[in-house]
């Protein structure tokens, strides 16, 4: 102790007192190992069936089937002819529709993939639903004997009018005013256009 009063430093608290004192703070490295970027995930599948492509895709295809299977010097037959056009647009529905699950498939379980494989498969459906109004028309001229040159005349000519009614329809859905929604059911509708002169030429 000095004169004043006050304990003097000795070598025993000097230690006590180095440890006491804070330490400068250095620049921190981070040694955590960067997390690798995450893969891109694939777009999720359509959740939604579209009316508008099934519904031009299968009213073109009935079309382009129904003109096909309509030859000159062979005997009529609607009911085999419906069942073809049926079976077709089925056919194309699934096909397309395994597709799209394809492009856009996702690790998951057996039983999820399944449930995506199935809603893909059902949505479809507007393709199959397109192709109705023919099979229809068929089944009918099998039942009141119509001609051939007739049913193929009148199923063309409806088939493009729903082309028109398809594009003329979604685009006024999507938010297309009047006339642009009327030309582009007209553009659908050159497709029907064009399969009757196609048809014409040929035979």
């Amino acid at each position: 102790m000095n004169d004043d009063g006050q304990n003097e430093p000795n070598e025993q608290n000097e230690p006590n007192r180095q440890q006491a004192q804070p330490f400068p703070a250095g620049p921190r490295s981070d040694t955590r190992p960067q997390q690798p970027a995450a893969a891109p995930r694939l777009p999720p599948p359509r959740r939604g069936a579209d009316w508008m492509f099934g519904g031009v895709y299968g009213t073109v295809l009935a079309s382009a089937l129904l003109a096909a299977l309509d030859q000159e010097g062979d005997a009529f037959t609607p009911f085999y002819d419906a069942s073809w056009v049926l079976v077709t647009a089925c056919a194309a529905a699934l096909a397309h529709g395994y597709s799209h699950h394809m492009a856009g498939h996702q690790a998951g379980s057996a039983a999820h993939r399944r449930r995506v494989l199935s809603r893909a498969l059902w949505n479809e459906r507007p393709m199959i639903v397109a192709t109705l109004p023919t099979v229809l028309l068929l089944v009918v001229s099998g039942l009141a004997d119509w001609g051939s040159y007739e049913v193929t005349a009148v199923g063309l000519g409806l088939n493009t009018a729903l082309l028109f009614a398809w594009g003329s329809f979604v685009a006024l859905r999507v938010g297309y005013r009047t006339g642009p929604a009327l030309l582009t059911g007209l553009a659908d509708a050159t497709i029907g256009l064009a399969i009757i002169v196609a048809n014409a030429v040929i035979k």
